[in-house]
């Protein structure tokens, strides 16, 4: 069983040896936005929204837990939260990936000469408030000298979602994380895969407080049998991101994926090389099995993917579901020169723009709903063709074709133009959820389920390639549009407006 907690909703999936999918269980959880760029989630309803979520996988396969062989996990990273390591209580909400309250913190860290590089040399991230290092300093440093000397003094646990899924369903017996979440905290040195002590020192927080780094393949811990009724080895753990990489089966040096979700991340497979980026990419850790070297990747963030999708319904009110976007979109054959810059809580790679703003330009008299739902769709493909073009600077080739997958990856329409906009095979499988089953083939191949990496790879299948069906010249117009208005969303927002 996979349970892929995600900034939206929370997913369990069990599938069978022949990875066919048994049963699923879906459950959305509230989103918390309390001031302007604060995102939060309670970390309660997220894992009660998993329970659920959990029973209801259990019930449409028809099976209890006594029949799962093992459990993986993958989550929403970045997202950290507080709790009383006693009683297993939160201090307060999560603050969430998208949050950019830090920002001025930030940007006060990247003025100091030389920290910058620094910190990017010891964990491949850039100094930028999507990670979880300058959360956790903000939440110590507002619960007040009380809240600091508990953390202090051990009483606290401080965790990314796995961390707190592995608690609830242990009952408190392991408080761990696995090294590809740990990745993203700003907060271990990817040489060494242990806690950075100066970095601890930089952000004020304790280690007594931070979990057990784990690799990710391996038995980490076993769940409670009052939790679901059996005693099931967790033996998977892996970040959202990661788990997609090794879901749609990028073992190997070179091999790249891109997940279209509320955000885009694209990901390449380096290998045991540590790379580090001359084009704003970050350096992570994929993954690693137990008794193995890492894997290492680069990554390019796209914040504002799906969740683009989510604000035409919610904000602006001109579709009822997200799927009707690509009917309205699919009914004018360009976006009539409406360009839409998603950068509502700022820019990720290449940018690293925690003060760009979303923004619509090249609006006319003729412009319709119709032409900015087609915008949107563009907004997320230019976003990811940057990436694209990052990604291939970096390797010293261009791609020449991408793996996708995700809930928006299911539109033929978007694919397409992603594949225009950027020049890239679009290499789309038949299972888009590749986040669940990578999580779920980590947790298996180290349970015993399977016996070797060439078993896993036989069931991935194909269900389309989208192919570039735009000239160069016409793709160096629109990406040229593109970057204008790039440049105006730049800077919206003064670092000290909050």
């Amino acid at each position: 069983m996979a349970l892929d907690q995600g900034t939206t909703s929370s997913r369990a999936v069990i599938f069978d040896e022949s990875v066919r999918t048994l049963g699923v269980g879906q459950v959305e959880f509230p989103q918390h936005f309390p001031e302007p760029g604060w995102v939060e989630h309670d970390p309660q309803e997220l894992w009660e929204s998993q329970q659920r979520a959990i029973n209801g996988a259990l019930k449409s396969a028809g099976v209890d837990a006594g029949a799962l062989s093992a459990i993986g996990i993958t989550n929403q990273r970045e997202t950290v939260m507080l709790w009383e390591r006693e009683t297993g209580l939160p201090t307060g909400r999560a603050i969430v990936w998208q949050d950019r309250r830090t920002a001025p913190r930030m940007a006060a860290l990247r003025a100091e000469p030389g920290r910058a590089e620094a910190v990017h040399r010891a964990t491949g991230l850039v100094l930028d408030p999507y990670f979880s290092a300058s959360k956790i300093e903000w939440m110590l440093s507002e619960g007040g000298a009380p809240l600091r000397a508990r953390a202090e003094r051990g009483e606290l646990c401080a965790g990314t979602v796995d961390s707190w899924m592995v608690w609830q369903l242990t009952k408190g017996a392991a408080h761990v994380t696995d090294v590809s979440n740990a990745s993203r905290t700003m907060l271990m040195d990817l040489h060494t895969l242990a806690w950075d002590d100066s970095l601890l020192a930089l952000f004020r927080i304790p280690k007594a407080i931070l979990p057990r780094i784990v690799p990710s393949g391996g038995i980490a811990a076993h769940t409670d049998a009052s939790v679901l009724g059996a005693q099931v080895p967790i033996s998977g753990i892996l970040g959202d991101q990661q788990a997609a990489l090794f879901g749609q089966q990028c073992v190997l040096p070179g091999q790249a994926k891109c997940t279209y979700g509320t955000g885009c991340f694209l990901l390449s497979n380096t290998g045991h090389e540590l790379r580090h980026s001359k084009n704003g990419l970050l350096t992570t850790v994929a993954w690693q099995r137990e008794g193995e070297r890492p894997t290492y990747a680069l990554e390019g963030s796209v914040f504002m993917g799906g969740a683009t999708i989510q604000w035409l319904r919610d904000g602006l009110g001109i579709i009822s579901t997200s799927p009707e976007v690509n009917e309205l979109a699919g009914s004018v054959p360009d976006s009539a020169g409406v360009t839409l810059v998603p950068a509502f809580a700022g820019l990720g790679a290449p940018h690293w723009d925690a003060h760009a703003r979303g923004l619509i330009g090249g609006l006319t008299r003729g412009a319709t709903k119709a032409h900015i739902a087609r915008a949107a769709l563009e907004g997320i493909a230019f976003q990811c063709a940057e990436l694209f073009d990052a990604f291939g600077e970096d390797g010293g080739a261009p791609l020449s074709s991408i793996r996708v997958d995700g809930g928006a990856a299911a539109s033929d329409l978007l694919m397409q133009i992603q594949a225009d906009l950027s020049g890239v095979n679009v290499d789309r499988p038949r299972m888009l959820e590749s986040t669940a089953l990578g999580a779920a083939l980590m947790a298996g191949i180290s349970a015993g389920v399977w016996g070797s990496m060439d078993q896993l790879a036989a069931h991935r299948g194909i269900d389309r390639v989208f192919q570039p069906a735009r000239d160069r010249a016409w793709r160096a117009a629109q990406r040229a549009r593109w970057g204008r208005a790039v440049e105006r969303a730049k800077g919206w927002e003064s670092p000290q407006a909050h």
